[in-house]
C-alpha cells in the first residue's frame, strides 16, 4: 500500500514503544498510586524513547532523532531505582539492555534537527496515561522542513472515527502524497482503512476537540469561540495527538489549541504536532497556526514561527480563523 520504505520501520517502532508503555501501565499504575507519584510516567516515557532510540541508532542512514527526553535525570545517583526500572522494561525488547546502554539509547533523541530527521514524543498525554484515558506514541520523519511521514500509536483509542476508550488500540500512519490510514494497533494483519475528514460545513454543528488540561489551552477563550459560532455540542476533551487521529477519521470536525493565559509566550514543540498534523492534512483537512500560517518545522525543536494550532476538516478553517481574529481584536 505504501511506497515509502520507512513506513514499516515507523509502525514497528511505535508498536514496540506502545507495548512497553502498556506494560508499565499494567504493572505500575495501580489504585494505590498517589496523585503526586509520577514515577510510572517517567519510566514509561524514558523506556519508550530508549526502545525507539535504539532502533534509529541501528539504522545505516545516520538519521537523527529529535525527542523530548534525555537521560540526565536517570544518571543521577538518587534516581538509581528509576534507571533500574526503565532498564527492566526495555529488556522486554532487548534482553541485553544495561543501565548504561539504556541511557545511551535515550540520548540518541537529544540531537538537534537537521535537513532530515525523526522527531518523537514517546508518551504524549501523560495525564491521560495515568487516568487510563487517551495517550499516544508519536513518531514523524521531517525532510527539509516538511513532515513526510507520521505514525501514531493510540493504545486506548477504540476507533478513530468514534472517539471512545478501550479495545485493541489504533495505529494511524500518514505519508505525504499517499493519504492517511488506520488499523488495529494490536493486529498487524488487519487491513488498513483510509481515513478521511468529515464533510461538516456548518460551524454551529461542529464537533470541537480540545485538550483536557487547562494548562495546554485557553479554556475561557474556547468558550467564547463556541458562543460566537453558536456551536451546539459541548467540546470533546481528549489528551494527546489522539485528537488528530480522531479529526483525520471524521470523528471530530475541528481542533483548537489556544495559548494558555499562564503561558502566553509558549512555543509548540515539534514532536507534539508533527505526526498528527500530517495525518489530518493527508486525510483532506487543513492545519495552521492561529493566524492561518502553515506550521514551520524548519526552525529547530520548537515551532518558533507559529502561535497556537488550528486543525479542521478544511471546510471550517476560514470560518474559525475569522472567529478567532474577532476574539483577539475584541
Amino acid at each position: 500500500m505504501f511506497s515509502d520504505p520507512w513506513v514499516d520501520f515507523a509502525i514497528g517502532a511505535i508498536r514496540k514503544a506502545a507495548d512497553i508503555i502498556q506494560r508499565v501501565q499494567r504493572e505500575m499504575v495501580t489504585p494505590a498510586l498517589t496523585k503526586e507519584d509520577r514515577s510510572p510516567v517517567t519510566v514509561a516515557d524514558l523506556a519508550a524513547q530508549a526502545v525507539i532510540g535504539r532502533m534509529i541508532a541501528e539504522q545505516a542512514d545516520g538519521m537523527r532523532l529529535v525527542a523530548e527526553e534525555s537521560s540526565d535525570p536517570l544518571r543521577q545517583v538518587e534516581n538509581h531505582e528509576s534507571l533500574e526500572q526503565v532498564t527492566q522494561f526495555v529488556r522486554h525488547v532487548d534482553a541485553s539492555a544495561t543501565p548504561s546502554s539504556v541511557c545511551d539509547w535515550i540520548d540518541v533523541g537529544t540531537a538537534e534537527p537537521g535537513e532530515r530527521f525523526w522527531t518523537l514524543d514517546p508518551l504524549d498525554g501523560t495525564k491521560g496515561f495515568l487516568r487510563g484515558e487517551q495517550y499516544a506514541v508519536a513518531l514523524a520523519r521531517v525532510e527539509h522542513g516538511r513532515v513526510v511521514l507520521g505514525a501514531l500509536a493510540c493504545p486506548n483509542l477504540l476507533r478513530p472515527e468514534r472517539p471512545r476508550s478501550g479495545g485493541p488500540g489504533t495505529c494511524v500512519v500518514a505519508v505525504r502524497g499517499q493519504g492517511t490510514w488506520s488499523r488495529s494497533l494490536a493486529d498487524g494483519d488487519e487491513a488498513w482503512t483510509r481515513a478521511r475528514v468529515s464533510d461538516c460545513r456548518d460551524a454551529s454543528a461542529a464537533r470541537l476537540l480540545r485538550s483536557v488540561e487547562s494548562g495546554h489551552t485557553n479554556t475561557g477563550q474556547i468558550g467564547q469561540l463556541i458562543d460566537s459560532l453558536e456551536i451546539g455540542a459541548d467540546p470533546v476533551a481528549m489528551d494527546s495527538q489522539a485528537k488528530y487521529a480522531v479529526l483525520a477519521a471524521g470523528g471530530g470536525d475541528c481542533l483548537v489549541r489556544l495559548l494558555s493565559s499562564s503561558r502566553p509566550d509558549y512555543q509548540e514543540k515539534i514532536w507534539d504536532q508533527a505526526a498528527g498534523s500530517l495525518a489530518v492534512m493527508e486525510a483532506g483537512g487543513r492545519v495552521s497556526d492561529l493566524a492561518g500560517r502553515p506550521l514551520d518545522f524548519s526552525t529547530g525543536r520548537t515551532l518558533a514561527n507559529n502561535r497556537g494550532i488550528l486543525a479542521t476538516n478544511g471546510h471550517l478553517h476560514d470560518v474559525l480563523l475569522e472567529a478567532l481574529a474577532r476574539l483577539n481584536a475584541a
